[in-house]
């Protein structure tokens, strides 16, 4: 797919704020400071669509991108960042679920991991949604450019052992090296609307 049009539409923080129409909604999951808007700004090459920081948890809403007015890329809170309050950790919680379960849009996930951590409870809560509501994913490996390619290799096969997941499903990404753009690109081809 080639990324003509890429806008930040709104902040939600509430359901009654979701956008109104129909586009299908393709969301971006993962913990806080894995790099999920590097990916977003990565892959629709426009370098400050969002909003980077080297403090996690920076983002609080749900964020929608309209991509080529065909559908939206949602781009949860990150989960997993200690240094919040119980209560803002619940809001996102609240949050986080109440998109996913209540989306009549939603058609793919992409579950971001860093390449050097091992998954949580958290990041297995998250597979066994996406497993439970049959909703296709992939699993995307990033800051990839860290590990030279046989650690590359080991963490793949670490992943895939450890979710069950074949390797096709697992998408190692890089965005100072475009490792992985043209994978998710091909993603936005097909369950991105038109």
């Amino acid at each position: 797919m080639k990324i003509k049009t890429a806008e930040f539409i709104t902040s939600a923080f509430n359901i009654e704020q979701y956008p109104k129409d129909d586009f299908p909604h393709i969301v971006i999951v993962g913990r806080s400071n894995v790099g999920k808007s590097t990916l977003i700004n990565t892959v629709l090459n426009k370098k400050n669509l969002a909003k980077t920081s080297s403090k996690p948890g920076k983002t609080r809403g749900i964020n929608f991108y309209l991509v080529n007015n065909s559908f939206y890329l949602v781009d949860l809170p990150g989960y997993g960042y200690a240094k919040v309050s119980k209560e803002m950790k619940k809001q996102w919680a609240y949050n986080i679920e109440t998109f996913l379960n209540t989306s009549k849009n939603l058609r793919y996930g992409l579950f971001l991991i860093d390449i050097r951590r091992t998954p949580d409870k958290d990041d297995f809560l998250m597979i066994d949604w996406f497993k439970q509501k049959e909703l296709p994913y992939t699993v995307i490996l990033t800051k990839a450019d860290k590990l030279n390619k046989s650690e590359i290799a080991q963490a793949v096969e670490n992943i895939c052992k450890t979710f069950n997941i074949p390797q096709e499903q697992v998408i190692v990404f890089s965005s100072l090296k475009k490792m992985g753009v043209s994978q998710v690109l091909t993603i936005f081809e097909k369950y991105g609307g038109k």
